[in-house]
């Protein structure tokens, strides 16, 4: 009895603890906090990563992995740890508050607020701080023995600032108070999920480049300190353009530019020898330079040069320069007269040239030398247009699009050392080039669209032809034609390897031999994405990196991973044991790069497996949707054993190289923070983000599962307030985008609307959300989304804490495109919302996608819209698929969205929408907001659409005022005066009058 009483007391006090928890409001966004630009020092004993709230000024905080020790930097950014773990470079923004100010008074980027520079001794309390930083840059495998930074003009004598003591004893209080809210903050629930396809991919530790380094054409340089972080003695050079470290850290590249004003000043090329000190000048007397590349070991240098022409000639010709270690100067080993360069060509300045591994060969970019405009034509009187031709690879449009691409694309070529001929690799027909064996083969690896092109405007993909190409000679062989996935190499370039879509196998090229073979057609489990709905040939599954000396290539099934034979002739074999279709758990091979931990494509070649190597997958459970790790040694037999399976999503799992240690970001549906782990088994809390959030109803999550009309099995995500109460009646707001029940786990933040609403402002404020998964058929869309979303509606109807009379749907793309064609269909819904509708299919499929210059065709025909025929061929279903032909049978209430900028949906579907519904007498409004694309963009905006998107549906589902703009409108001569967010009063209306 004794222990009822006690439970009953807990509940009502948990429940009076939930009834004093607020709402969210619009309010609160700003505060909401993120982590970013995560790190972990190659000893695995610190850690470096930013918090940055939604607006406002962040922090850089850098931590020891055991928790005793953490240093805090106000508005840190940028970070980077040296290679032997002893130093934190960390760049600082000036205070959001000052750089608002500065913007508002409209002051010129040169008066702007500018960024500083922290340099932290880890494990120390002093820090070095540097004023008015521009860029900073350390080698990546150097040891930490260098740092180099570039001033903002005008400082030529910045003074190294010492953190007092102060600083430390403030930064012990921190610790301690952190290691209070490390406590309570433990007390709150812990899960998420993510599912993820393709070998998942260790985030980088380097640096993020720094854009804010790169000068304007004739600015001046300014100083350049590069300093010895172990001795603290610095060097400064003057005019300093750009620079950079070879990989091991032992040379430093510097160029200079000319001193304005000073005729005789004339820019350099600077090689400094960190070793020894010594710096030589090994190019001078030049107009441009630009892409300078040098060896990882830092003995040849390449660039692009000119230095032949007046500045204001209309034709530069670059040329190809290379500096050796112990040469007096550069020399030039390529120019427009260099054998091999075909007339009409020339040394391209936009391509950055790349030595072989080896040193022996060095690849750089020849393109055509374009004809210029006449610049003696008056501009007013010359016409101006775009001429569309049916002959033409690419629509206008796109063309447009892609014009800066085009004009800096050039044609790779080679040339070897002690010949004066260059190889020219690519062409017009092998427009793609990528390198086999890091430069070192004999061949290179060509792709060309050329001659599929034109019907990608409904394919929605340009097939591929692969040739071989010599270095010697240039010579091709072709490898496999009319393909539409990537074609790769292995890591030592013996085979190439590509995905066939049409024949759902996978095959090999060997280099050697010339051979083809299909290495996966004994592999009795499907390679292709099976859930895949689209009227077209479904994509892969991917691979999962190679095994060292190409011996093998790791290929991923739904489940598991198999080791493949590139030669087609050892049995594949499941390394994974087939446990993962056992149980339903999806398993990807994460692959840590231990040359320059950068991240991986799933086709990454750069850091083959090692026969007994300790793998890690990500694994992802189908059923529960749990995520998590496992983790097996290649070759041994058996299962994967399970490190950690939970209701949690874990993301960007990084490794520290020269130790067993981990830190990952961890999130639940209630919290998002940074973890440790040295076994992926156990994990330690290193961050408390968001500790604000208690004060609020938050929402809580749950898969839902019903019966759709045909009859088949749904999924769902079912989101509920925080103090949910079973004997209330809920409102609900239906979102949906085709499949969404995976991220069932998934931290979702509070944050002004994009396009869609926001889950956790709803849910806080007494709504129901449900997410429901969409299932497609071909030649049906409208329908399918009926069948589940209407289904899902009659299901959650039947609970008693709905009200069903107060059910709405909203969505943004496809998603609005689904919400126009069900208030066609239904009148079950007391409210819509509908982003970016395509209302009229018919018109919309000859239409430009006016961000990427696309035809939209292939939408219609394989892609999202899933009609699978041609608007001729059917043109039945793209009429009874499109809302605007049965526009007369709405009933609900529809806000639209449809911004007059939209490059993915083109703005007049939104006009179409609603000037049929008003024609009709049907409630319909719309906003468009004004230069934004089809997801707002700027803040402003997206808080706007928050407060509008609340008060409709408010309205709507809660019988709240109307605001303004609902009631009457906002006048064109009331724009940016008044925007009616307000409820419609007599001195509104006498405002409007007047």
């Amino acid at each position: 009895m004794k222990n009822l009483i006690l439970l009953g007391v807990s509940i009502f006090a948990l429940v009076q603890v939930l009834a004093q928890k607020k709402p969210l409001d619009h309010s609160v966004y700003d505060q909401w906090q993120s982590i970013s630009d995560k790190k972990i020092s190659n000893d695995g004993k610190w850690m470096v990563y930013t918090i940055t709230p939604q607006e406002g000024d962040g922090e850089t905080i850098i931590q020891s992995v055991d928790g005793k020790r953490r240093t805090i930097i106000p508005r840190g950014y940028n970070s980077a740890i040296t290679e032997d773990s002893k130093y934190a470079v960390v760049k600082i923004r000036a205070y959001f508050k000052t750089i608002r100010e500065a913007r508002i008074k409209r002051k010129m980027a040169d008066d702007m607020p500018k960024d500083s520079l922290a340099i932290v001794v880890l494990g120390q309390e002093n820090i070095t701080k540097i004023p008015r930083v521009r860029s900073f840059k350390i080698p990546q495998r150097a040891g930490g023995t260098w740092v180099s930074y570039l001033l903002e003009k005008g400082v030529t004598e910045p003074k190294t600032k010492y953190v007092p003591d102060s600083m430390a004893e403030m930064t012990s209080l921190s610790r301690t108070i952190d290691s209070l809210l490390y406590v309570a903050d433990s007390l709150r629930n812990l899960a998420q999920e993510m599912k993820t396809k393709g070998s998942i991919a260790v985030k980088p530790n380097l640096q993020k480049k720094d854009s804010s380094s790169a000068l304007k054409p004739g600015e001046e340089g300014t100083e350049l300190i590069v300093r010895n972080l172990l001795s603290g003695v610095e060097k400064r050079f003057e005019l300093v353009g750009d620079y950079f470290f070879n990989d091991k850290g032992t040379v430093l590249i510097i160029t200079t530019t000319r001193k304005n004003k000073q005729i005789l000043s004339q820019p350099l090329v600077l090689w400094v020898d960190l070793l020894s000190g010594k710096t030589d000048t090994i190019f001078k007397r030049f107009n441009e330079i630009k892409n300078l590349a040098i060896n990882a070991d830092g003995s040849q240098l390449a660039f692009v040069a000119e230095r032949d022409t007046v500045s204001k000639a209309k034709v530069k010709l670059f040329k190809l320069w290379v500096y050796s270690k112990g040469m007096d100067s550069a020399v030039m080993r390529a120019d427009v007269a260099t054998t091999g360069i075909k007339n009409g060509l020339t040394v391209n300045e936009n391509v950055k040239p790349i030595f072989s591994r080896d040193g022996k060969k060095l690849y750089f970019s020849l393109s055509p030398i374009r004809k210029q405009r006449d610049t003696s034509l008056v501009e007013f009187e010359t016409a101006r247009l775009d001429v569309w031709n049916y002959k033409d690879d690419y629509l206008q449009p796109q063309q447009l699009v892609t014009l800066n691409r085009d004009l800096r694309k050039g044609y790779m070529a080679v040339i070897s050392n002690g010949e004066d001929k260059v190889v020219q690799l690519g062409a017009e027909d092998a427009e793609e080039v990528k390198l086999i064996d890091e430069g070192n083969s004999d061949y290179v690896l060509a792709t060309s669209t050329k001659g599929n092109r034109v019907e990608a405007q409904w394919l929605g993909y340009e097939a591929k032809t692969a040739y071989l190409v010599s270095t010697k000679d240039g010579s091709r062989k072709i490898i496999s034609e009319k393909q539409r996935g990537a074609f790769t190499t292995s890591p030592q370039g013996k085979y190439i390897l590509w995905y066939s879509a049409s024949t759902r196998q996978y095959f090999t090229y060997n280099v050697f031999s010339g051979i083809t073979k299909n290495i996966s057609s004994s592999i009795p489990e499907g390679l292709y994405d099976d859930e895949d709905d689209h009227p077209d040939d479904p994509p892969s599954y991917g691979t999962g990196g190679w095994i060292e000396k190409d011996k093998a290539v790791l290929i991923n099934d739904k489940y598991d991973i198999w080791q493949v034979d590139p030669e087609g002739i050892a049995a594949p074999v499941n390394i994974t044991n087939g446990y993962g279709r056992k149980n339903k758990i999806e398993f990807r091979n994460i692959l840590f790069d231990k040359q320059d931990l950068r991240r991986i494509r799933r086709d990454s070649i750069d850091n083959p497996v090692k026969d007994g190597q300790q793998l890690i997958f990500a694994a992802f459970n189908k059923v529960t949707r749990f995520n998590g790790y496992y983790t097996k040694a290649l070759g041994k037999k058996g299962d994967p054993e399970n490190l950690v399976m939970s209701a949690n999503t874990y993301l960007q799992l990084e490794k520290a190289e020269n130790a067993a240690a981990f830190i990952v970001t961890r999130a639940s549906i209630r919290d998002m923070d940074l973890y440790s782990s040295g076994d992926l088994r156990s994990f330690t809390k290193m961050s408390s983000l968001n500790l604000q959030q208690e004060k609020y109803n938050w929402l809580t999550a749950e898969l839902t599962k019903w019966k759709m009309f045909d009859g088949h099995e749904a999924e769902g995500l079912l989101f509920k307030p925080e103090n949910f109460d079973s004997t209330r009646k809920y409102p609900v707001i239906f979102y949906f985008y085709e499949r969404n029940a995976d991220g069932l786990y998934n931290y979702r933040a509070p944050a002004p609307s994009a396009s869609t609403i926001n889950i956790p402002y709803f849910a806080s404020n007494d709504y129901l959300v449900f997410v429901p998964d969409i299932y497609y058929t071909t030649g049906q869309p409208g329908e399918d989304a009926y069948n589940s979303i209407v289904s899902a509606a009659k299901y959650l109807s039947t609970k008693v804490w709905v009200d069903s009379t107060k059910l709405a749907i909203q969505g943004q793309s496809w998603g609005g495109y689904q919400v126009a064609y069900l208030v066609t269909r239904t009148n079950i819904f007391a409210a819509a919302g509908a982003g970016a509708p395509v209302a009229n299919m018919t018109s919309a499929y000859g239409g430009i996608r006016w961000t990427s210059g696309l035809n939209r065709q292939f939408q219609y025909e394989h892609s999202q819209s899933r009609l699978g025929a041609s608007l001729w061929e059917k043109p039945e279903l793209y009429i009874k698929n499109s809302p605007l032909f049965s526009a007369n049978k709405v009933t609900t209430p529809l806000l639209i969205m449809h911004n007059d900028a939209d490059g993915s949906v083109p703005w007049y579907q939104g006009i179409e929408l609603f000037t049929a519904l008003r024609r009709l007498g049907k409630q319909v409004w719309m906003l468009q907001y004004n230069g934004e694309d089809h997801n707002l963009v700027e803040r402003r905006n997206r808080k706007d659409l928050s407060i509008r998107l609340s008060q409709y549906f408010d309205h709507f589902l809660k019988n709240a005022s109307a605001p303004q703009w609902i009631a009457e409108g906002v006048p064109a001569t009331l724009k940016g005066i008044d925007w009616g967010l307000e409820p419609k009063t007599s001195a509104s209306a006498d405002k409007k009058s007047f």
